[in-house]
């Protein structure tokens, strides 16, 4: 699986990024241009995935590295983070509410 870690994506990726997370836990704060996309709904959500790389995140790893694998085993090119949001906020990054 590829991963990345949240300073990695804080340096600039020109992807695409998902965030997994459930929509109250998205709402309450999420990586800037972060695009929601609920693990519990994203089997109903396949065609709207980008067609393009793209990176997945979540609030520790956890779940988004489950989505990548599922996604990657479908032919997405798709890249967890590390340490999800937590470790994003955890580093001082900003996040959008």
């Amino acid at each position: 699986m590829q991963s990345i870690s949240v300073h990695d994506l804080h340096a600039g990726r020109e992807r695409p990024l998902i965030d997994v997370r459930e929509e109250h836990e998205f709402a309450a704060g999420h990586v800037p241009g972060a695009v929601n996309m609920p693990m519990s709904t994203i089997g109903e959500h396949l065609d709207d995935l980008p067609g393009e790389p793209f990176d997945v995140i979540c609030q520790a790893g956890g779940r988004s590295a489950r989505v990548v694998e599922a996604l990657s085993a479908r032919g997405h090119d798709a890249t967890n983070v590390d340490g999800g949001t937590g470790e994003w906020i955890a580093a001082g990054y900003d996040v959008e509410a």
